[in-house]
């Protein structure tokens, strides 16, 4: 798992530094499709469930699964990137929120209050522990700071394949509440809304949006249990300063 997972960060690290104010999403995807081939790994998204893109890109009020187009990346925007890669066998799952040349505040405040959710998620990630300690770390968290959390898409088990047990929901679900046993390889994903939770599919099939129309923000690490702190597999070239543990 750790070389396919150094290989999606340093992907997503790449994207991060090529989006800018004036390029379309379709040339953020190219990109990342170049980026994956140079470092000998494929897209695990492209062609999961007839998905046609090499990695997931959602501006503004799109929460995850944005597909690559000719949409223009405006000042101020802000874009998730999902990358996941399929490197010598093993997938290598990340996605972080960044604002495209800037933002203002309340925007840099849900993106900051998400990753800070997803830290504390990870802290939580500890053997002994129950998914619903991640879930609840996340939770707490997020709605403390006034913002909500999507309810119809957690994060998951990561191996082999892109999707496989244990769930791992960003709110309290006593059905899904796997105990944490050293070995396991989770993806812990916060989705994070500026207003309600709740949330609609396009016509497209795979772009989900909030239906109030705020702004959504999505960071994600793949995280190794271990027999201590949890590792975290997908670590950026530059850790994030609200780091916790």
């Amino acid at each position: 798992m750790r070389p396919a997972c150094v290989v999606a960060a340093k992907v997503l690290d790449e994207i991060v530094d090529f989006i800018k104010p004036g390029i379309t999403t379709q040339q953020v995807d190219n990109f990342a499709a170049e980026r994956m081939m140079a470092h000998g790994a494929k897209s695990a998204f492209l062609g999961y469930r007839k998905y046609p893109c090499h990695t997931c890109i959602s501006v503004n009020e799109e929460v995850v699964h944005g597909m690559a187009n000719e949409r223009e990346l405006k000042f101020g925007d802000v874009v998730s990137v999902d990358v996941g890669v399929r490197y010598n066998g093993f997938i290598g799952d990340n996605a972080r929120t960044v604002a495209v040349g800037g933002c203002g505040v309340a925007a840099q405040r849900l993106m900051d209050v998400t990753e800070q959710s997803l830290y504390l998620g990870i802290a939580a990630a500890i053997p002994g522990n129950r998914v619903t300690d991640i879930s609840r770390a996340v939770q707490n968290y997020v709605e403390g700071h006034g913002f909500s959390v999507v309810r119809e898409f957690v994060g998951h088990g990561v191996g082999r394949t892109m999707h496989e047990e244990p769930q791992v929901p960003n709110f309290v679900d006593r059905t899904m509440n796997d105990r944490l046993r050293p070995g396991m390889t989770i993806a812990i994903e916060p989705m994070v809304n500026a207003g309600c939770p709740d949330v609609k599919i396009l016509k497209d099939g795979w772009t989900v949006v909030t239906r109030d129309g705020s702004l959504s923000a999505h960071f994600e690490h793949t995280v190794l249990i271990t027999d201590g702190k949890p590792e975290i597999l997908t670590w950026a070239k530059t850790p994030s300063a609200l780091m916790v543990g």
